[in-house]
C-alpha cells in the first residue's frame, strides 16, 4: 500500500495543474525518468545530502541550499554537545513530505515537526521529498546572526 501511495504521488507531481492554473504545467519533477517500483524514493531521484552542524558559536551551514521539487533528500544534523541547541523551520518542514527521522538508529515517521532540540551530542537524519516551491529558512531559535540560519530554496 505504501509503495502504491508513493507511485500515485509521483504521478500527481507530473500532471498539469488544474483550476486557475489550467494552462500552466506543474513545475515539480523528479530527478530521473525511470523511478521504478520505489517511486520517488528511487536511488536515481536522490539529491546531494544537506549537512548542518549545531555547535555553540559556529555557523549552522554555508550558503543557500537549492532543492528540486519532487526529489528525495537527506538532511543530516550533527550536534557537537557544546550547548543545548535546537533547529527550527516550520515553514520549510511543511513544504516537504517527511519520510522519516532517524535518531540513534530509531526511525520516527512524523506527520510534521516544527523543530528538533539536541540536549547533548548526536546525529539526526531527516529524509524527505521536497514538495512546495519557495524560499525557506531553517535556524537556531532566538538567534540574530546570519550564520545561525540557512536558506533553503525549493525550485
Amino acid at each position: 500500500m505504501h509503495k502504491f501511495l508513493i507511485a500515485a504521488f509521483a504521478a500527481l507531481l507530473t500532471v498539469p495543474a488544474t483550476g486557475m492554473l489550467a494552462n500552466t504545467p506543474a513545475l515539480a519533477a523528479p530527478l530521473c525518468d525511470k523511478l521504478g517500483f520505489a517511486g520517488l524514493l528511487a536511488k536515481c531521484n536522490r539529491g546531494e545530502p544537506i549537512e548542518l552542524t549545531l555547535a555553540s558559536g559556529k555557523p549552522l551551514g554555508t550558503g543557500e541550499v537549492k532543492l528540486q521539487s519532487g526529489a528525495y533528500y537527506e538532511l543530516k544534523i550533527t550536534a557537537d554537545g557544546s550547548a543545548e541547541l535546537a533547529i527550527t523551520g516550520p515553514e520549510f518542514f511543511r513544504a516537504i513530505w517527511m519520510n522519516e527521522i532517524v535518531i540513534n538508529g530509531i526511525e520516527v515517521r512524523p506527520m510534521a515537526i516544527d523543530s528538533l532540540e539536541f540536549d547533548k551530542a548526536g546525529l539526526a537524519t531527516l529524509s524527505f521529498i521536497a514538495i512546495k516551491p519557495g524560499s525557506y529558512e531553517v535556524r537556531i531559535p532566538n538567534t540574530a546572526s546570519d550564520s545561525q540560519k540557512i536558506k533553503i530554496a525549493i525550485q
